[in-house]
């Protein structure tokens, strides 16, 4: 599988990378076995970029993820997690909370916290360093710092700096669901790389505006996450999703439009929709999530299938992509 640089950094990704949100119950439990099954899938598939994060579970994704990888060659993967929340733990005697903590299927054993002071940041890299049985972190992104820029930028950042500078991480960068702050990012700091979701999709090519033509100006690196727009490019039908909530009629009729488009040319609507953020200069790879090794193993069958240019001709030419778009 092809690897792609970061930035001026010496961290290499492959271009198809394994999100590990899934196998930190997200929404629903992942057995341990299916875990780690669909880690040694990603690893037979040539994938060697693994993305995890604190919040994924309340530790829970780091933890499979360190162990699953723990056989492996230390130099042999990349591998990202994030700052921005701590994990607090809570007294023994708290009341167990019942359903979905923010999301995952998992014990309320810890409180998320947010902070991006350069306390919260090292502690935050200490603690994931610890759950993943690791002694460096190859990637360390800002995780979603929206309602906390001053922090991000005057104290967040320049801990993550510093962390480079000592070699404790490789690279460092922000993952957002916007393209406002991470543009920002790319203009106003030294990030290697910036995870974007759901902004460079078949369905959303806003990143087109500002962020991609910055990062393609200044040599950084982009890694696109959400390429199916939480479900709507996977499977769209009345009641789908589009970024986590029901999806517009007007979304899914554009949706629709754009699967009869390439069904014409005998690609699934799946396999356009995770091909087309590869094909712009500054994106050196796609995040997606997976919790079983069957998913995994679609993801990489999708990735080899060959899109005939036919297929981006025709949908510019209907208009269900921007003309600066590939």
């Amino acid at each position: 599988m092809r690897r792609n640089r970061l930035g001026s950094s010496a961290v290499e990704v492959t271009e198809l990378s394994f999100g590990a949100a899934a196998i930190g119950n997200l929404f629903t439990a992942v057995e341990p076995a299916r875990a780690a099954a669909a880690v040694d899938a990603a690893w037979d598939e040539g994938i060697r970029y693994f993305d995890t994060a604190p919040h994924y579970g309340l530790g829970l994704s780091e933890r499979r993820l360190g162990e699953a990888l723990r056989s492996r060659p230390r130099d042999s993967y990349v591998l990202s997690t994030k700052v921005g929340r701590v994990l607090d733990p809570l007294p023994a005697d708290a009341p167990a909370a019942d359903g979905l903590s923010e999301g995952f299927a998992v014990p309320a054993t810890h409180r998320r916290r947010w902070d991006f002071s350069a306390d919260g940041v090292r502690r935050s890299i200490e603690d994931s360093l610890e759950r993943l049985g690791l002694d460096r972190i190859d990637i360390a992104y800002l995780h979603d710092p929206d309602d906390h820029a001053r922090a991000a930028f005057d104290e967040a950042y320049p801990a993550l700096e510093k962390l480079r500078a000592q070699g404790v991480v490789g690279a460092i960068g922000a993952g957002m669901n916007q393209t406002g702050m991470l543009t920002r990012f790319l203009r106003d700091t030294d990030v290697d790389v910036v995870l974007c979701a759901g902004r460079y999709t078949l369905l959303d090519q806003s990143a087109l505006s500002g962020l991609l033509p910055e990062a393609a100006a200044r040599g950084r690196s982009v890694v696109v996450g959400g390429v199916f727009n939480s479900g709507l490019l996977a499977d769209p039908r009345p009641g789908a999703t589009y970024d986590y909530t029901a999806a517009p009629l007007s979304l899914l009729d554009r949706a629709l439009r754009i699967k009869a488009v390439t069904e014409g040319h005998g690609v699934p609507l799946r396999a356009a929709a995770l091909h087309y953020p590869l094909a712009h200069p500054a994106v050196a790879g796609v995040l997606v999530g997976t919790r079983s090794p069957d998913e995994v193993r679609d993801a990489a069958a999708l990735l080899r299938r060959e899109i005939p240019d036919e297929l981006w001709d025709e949908l510019r030419a209907e208009g269900l992509l921007t003309e600066n778009g590939n």
